[in-house]
């Protein structure tokens, strides 16, 4: 399906490469503190009070930080791809339709793996991290 010309990046894997990227990037604020929770590396206070600065309940400018950082990162992987694609001799039809298609594969992906690390921690949270966090705070409380 992909016929990539010598030279020429492979649309699949660039567009899976970069979406991972950005959708990682989104969720990161939720994605860390469960990953170093599970290696022990944090305890469930500090899982929660790390999310917690990106999703404080108002206007949530550090979750608009990450979801901005994606965006950034989707679209310098759609430039760095258009260079990589204009070093080819593609007719500019079948140029300006790759591009299309990894555009529509870039935010396909991203989101989707933005909503499914979504979905995984905010369910990784409520069965692991914060019954350690109500342990943790009983342990200290008088």
């Amino acid at each position: 399906m992909d016929q990539a010309e010598p030279g020429q990046p492979s649309i699949w894997k660039f567009a899976t490469k970069v979406a991972a990227a950005a959708g990682l990037a989104g969720i990161v604020c939720c994605v860390a503190p469960a990953v170093l929770f599970m290696l022990g590396l944090a305890g469930g206070v500090w899982a929660i009070s790390f999310a917690d600065f990106f999703y404080e309940g108002s206007g949530g400018v550090g979750k608009w930080i990450l979801r901005s950082m994606a965006v950034m990162i989707g679209l310098v992987g759609l430039v760095i791809y258009k260079r990589k694609q204009d070093q080819c001799s593609l007719d500019p039809k079948r140029k300006r339709m790759n591009l299309i298609l990894l555009s529509t594969l870039i935010a396909v992906l991203g989101v989707g793996l933005f909503f499914i690390l979504d979905r995984a921690s905010a369910w990784y949270f409520d069965k692991y991290i914060v019954p350690a966090q109500e342990a943790e705070l009983a342990e200290k409380s008088p």
